[in-house]
């Protein structure tokens, strides 16, 4: 039996992926963008979430 890093629940896992290509200026994506961060820790059995965006705008943001 192999030691895991951390308790976790049973399988299956499941990733929702966003990767969205900013463009100039907000037009509301920080405010939208921390709802849907908030929605995804709500759901039953989420494990976390973690971004990260480029210098060229791209990012992505995975929920577990």
């Amino acid at each position: 039996m192999t030691k895991a890093f951390s308790k976790t629940p049973p399988l299956p896992y499941y990733i929702v992926a966003f990767s969205p290509q900013r463009t100039e200026g907000d037009n509301g994506y920080a405010e939208m963008a921390e709802a849907m961060e908030e929605l995804a820790l709500q759901q039953p059995g989420c494990l976390g979430a973690e971004s990260a965006r480029g210098d060229d705008g791209f990012g992505i943001t995975n929920s577990f």
